[in-house]
């Protein structure tokens, strides 16, 4: 056989833009001064995360009001408090894709954004489907909202109940990694562990397009 003719299983890696607040990676609930924010802000700092990263990397404009060339920490708290409101931290959570989208819908809208939509992808979608969305989704620049409710494995403990970002991915060794992206800090999990959440409750992800 010709080796130049052989597949072999080459690694890929895709990981989008981001921005810096000061010197963590995104923004973080841990900064907000209020309890709850920091205990169920993650849905609005998610929402922020997006927006800014619609205004650096997609072109939007009016969706930030402070300034992007560098991001204050002080300036983004104060952002998480103009998103506080659309999707306000409440008992049970922001546990529904469809909140988020109804949420930060309407900070879009209340801005004169209307050419972003958003469509949930439930959590008991299956494993290969979801893997496709996120590689389309990523090569297509957008990044992706992931809320994870309950989840029975010990690497996930950081995760569970809670909304994050995707913003990359990488196969390698047979396994597909995506990169989270949280409390100012990154990470990457395997999408196998992430999806099998072992509980009949799913979450799932919010995917971003242009309509």
């Amino acid at each position: 056989m010709n080796a130049l003719s052989t597949t072999r299983n080459v690694p890929t890696k895709i990981e989008l833009p981001h921005f810096s607040v000061d010197t963590a990676y995104g923004g973080s609930q841990d900064w907000c001064p209020s309890r709850w924010m920091k205990l169920g802000g993650c849905a609005a700092v998610t929402a922020c995360d997006s927006a800014i990263y619609f205004t650096l990397f997609k072109g939007r404009q009016g969706l930030y009001p402070y300034p992007t060339e560098k991001i204050a920490r002080q300036e983004y708290v104060d952002f998480t408090d103009i998103m506080k409101p659309y999707l306000k931290p409440r008992l049970g959570g922001i546990d529904r894709l469809e909140t988020y989208i109804e949420g930060f819908g309407q900070f879009l809208r209340d801005r004169g954004e209307t050419g972003i939509e958003m469509r949930p992808w439930p959590g008991e979608s299956s494993l290969p489907e979801t893997k496709a969305a996120v590689q389309k989704q990523i090569d297509s620049g957008w990044l992706i909202p992931c809320l994870t409710l309950r989840h029975s494995h010990p690497s996930m403990e950081d995760y569970d109940w809670h909304w994050y970002l995707l913003n990359g991915y990488e196969e390698r060794d047979g396994k597909f990694f995506v990169k989270a992206v949280t409390f100012g800090a990154w990470r990457w999990l395997d999408l196998t562990v992430l999806w099998d959440t072992g509980h009949k409750q799913k979450g799932g992800l919010i995917l971003y397009d242009l309509s």
